[in-house]
């Protein structure tokens, strides 16, 4: 009998969980403390799993396609309205589904679109990746971190957006001014202009139509009607999966599962866990501090987006929050910030630069590491420093 062969990640996450177990079979790590945190992140884990599957089958479904081409036409061969329309095309998605999403199914879709409109695809792929990182901030849904920030703050999805929204204009807005300067200026980019493509045509639209209605309906309740995200998530997953169930099953595989980032997320939680009882919080409080003020959120932040660049944004923000105060809530969202617009330096700040990183890969596509970790930087440090100023306003 032949296994599959295991992918790197595959290794990662599994050797992550198997040292997360030791620790607890050792007695590194309590059982009670074990127990209490997978009953913190069942919910996160929860919500992973099935808008991953809601995601995938999405584009299954060529939903994205039909997007990519409608913004290629849109622009109507100006390279800036292109700009723009990417820009707004990849923080939706970030903002709506989650910064893996636009990872895993949104790179292939701007590198396609790269090959449709003649650009190099480095910039598309840079615009993907960065706003993948610096467009996660505004809802709940949008990265694992700002899920673990709500259960701790205690807000409504609508008052975390409300709390965010300008914090998150200002990354947006820094964000692109480095994409335009480093990426999308005529000599890095290529020709002047581009010819628009023809629209996307859809084998089924029946499961196109399903697929964009559950997106839709999706944000819509944990929005409006306030439906805890898991829930959400589940209910609008379990219907494109019907769908396809009716009308195409050879996506519905058990590579459809998420279970690599399951795995990878709890042994990583049950490792900084042990880790944070064993030095890392003293570490980590001597950097942060405990004020609630403009220097305690920016020492924060900071801390938070050095340790992720270091190990992983994940980690990092776990860390950070062990040590903040309880009352201190400015200074927990400006370590969010730090760990969700910080981890654009190196390839494993975050899961989904990882991810992105693995689909360029598998694309033919090179990014200058010197320049991706030099650009990453500065983007970092600007971005960092004009979104906590905000914050601190609002």
């Amino acid at each position: 009998m032949s296994f599959p062969r295991l992918h790197p990640l595959d290794k990662i996450a599994i050797a992550l969980l198997l040292i997360g177990l030791v620790c607890v079979a050792v007695g590194l790590l309590p059982l009670d403390a074990a127990e209490a945190v997978v009953r913190r992140i069942t919910p996160s884990l929860l919500f992973l799993a099935s808008v991953v599957v809601l995601a995938e089958l999405t584009a299954k479904a060529q939903v994205f396609d039909v997007i990519a081409a409608r913004v290629a036409i849109t622009a109507r061969g100006s390279y800036a309205l292109l700009f723009l329309l990417c820009v707004a095309f990849a923080t939706i998605t970030t903002a709506a589904l989650n910064l893996d999403t636009t990872a895993v199914l949104l790179t292939p879709v701007m590198l396609a679109l790269a090959g449709k409109v003649g650009i190099a695809p480095v910039p598309l792929a840079m615009t993907t990746v960065w706003l993948a990182n610096t467009a996660s901030l505004l809802l709940p849904v949008s990265n694992l971190t700002n899920l673990l920030a709500i259960d701790r703050i205690g807000l409504e999805p609508i008052d975390f957006a409300a709390r965010m929204w300008p914090a998150q204009l200002v990354s947006v807005a820094v964000t692109m001014a480095f994409l335009w300067v480093f990426y999308w200026r005529r000599s890095q980019r290529g020709p002047a202009s581009y010819e628009p493509p023809a629209p996307h045509t859809v084998p089924d639209l029946v499961l196109f139509r399903v697929a964009a209605v559950a997106c839709v309906l999706f944000v819509v309740a944990i929005l409006a009607v306030n439906v805890e995200l898991w829930i959400a998530s589940a209910v609008a997953a379990a219907v494109v999966v019907a769908a396809f169930a009716v009308r195409d099953r050879s996506p519905l595989r058990p590579s459809l599962f998420p279970w690599r980032l399951l795995v990878f997320v709890t042994g990583l939680f049950l490792v900084i866990e042990t880790i944070s009882r064993h030095g890392l919080s003293d570490l980590m409080l001597s950097l942060m501090g405990t004020g609630n003020g403009l220097e305690g959120m920016y020492r924060a932040a900071i801390t938070g987006a050095g340790l992720s660049n270091v190990v992983n944004n994940l980690p990092a923000y776990v860390a950070g929050e062990a040590v903040i105060p309880h009352q201190n809530a400015d200074q927990l969202l400006a370590l969010l910030v730090g760990t969700n617009v910080g981890p654009v330096i190196t390839p494993w700040a975050s899961l989904a630069t990882l991810l992105w990183y693995e689909r360029c890969a598998a694309q033919g596509v090179r990014v200058p590491m010197a320049k991706f970790v030099a650009t990453g930087a500065g983007l970092s440090v600007a971005a960092l420093a004009a979104t906590i100023a905000v914050l601190s306003l609002t």
